[in-house]
């Protein structure tokens, strides 16, 4: 197995978030949320908080599907709050997302504070995702659900290298620069049996977790209504 190399837990230069939010995420933003609201879907989820939410690209995908629902997103990199900002613009949203700078590992709200939380590929920025999964557990509230996405780490150098030749496009810098990202994502991700315990650390006792994609791992838990 290949060990996992750390990569900055913050992309924040102006650069980085415009590569990001330059990356063709739409297939993977709606499987997002469509599997999110389907495991959600017997629960009265309103008011949900996007942890890592980038450049808002899943806030915004999730509002198009979901009419009732109203999302808090938050991110540590303020230059992916700019470039979500004129995103959520846009698409004429800013009733319905609003966007804060805040840690993941120490969001600051009060326990339960939200219906559902959910979270795509901020899991492996986290040197320890201990702290962040106890924080996002935390602030489920009574009958809600916690929803994380994110990549696993593959078992080998050729599995990495397949994955990036498929995903990753091939062309001019910015190109390079999201294959090289991509890469270093895959190396710093977890194994799903790694989450597992991380998620025990964190004391999600009833954690659902899957291999969801050639890819991704998830994790949905739902905290008990009384």
């Amino acid at each position: 197995m290949l060990p996992r190399v750390l990569e900055p837990e913050v992309m924040d230069t102006a650069e980085e978030a415009a590569d990001y939010d330059a990356m063709d995420h739409r297939a993977v933003n709606n499987a997002f949320c469509i599997d999110f609201l389907e495991l959600a879907g017997k629960l009265k989820i309103r008011r949900v908080l996007d942890v890592g939410t980038g450049t808002g690209l899943i806030p915004i995908e999730l509002c198009s599907r979901a009419p009732a629902v109203r999302v808090v997103a938050v991110d540590l990199a303020a230059h992916m709050l700019d470039v979500a900002r004129a995103n959520v613009e846009h698409a004429n949203l800013q009733d319905r997302i609003s966007l804060e700078l805040r840690d993941a590992k120490s969001a600051g709200w009060p326990d339960g504070e939200f219906d559902a939380v959910i979270s795509n590929s901020i899991v492996h920025h986290i040197p320890d995702p201990a702290d962040a999964l106890g924080e996002m557990w935390r602030l489920v509230g009574k009958g809600g659900a916690l929803f994380v996405r994110d990549l696993f780490r593959p078992k080998d150098d050729v599995s990495v290298e397949a994955l990036v030749e498929r995903y990753a496009p091939i062309g001019d810098d910015r190109d390079n620069r999201q294959r090289a990202l991509f890469e270093a994502s895959l190396r710093a991700a977890l194994t799903p049996s790694e989450v597992v315990v991380i998620a025990d650390r964190a004391e999600i006792r009833n954690a659902s977790i899957s291999i969801s994609s050639d890819r991704h791992w998830t994790l949905f838990a739902t905290r008990a209504a009384t």
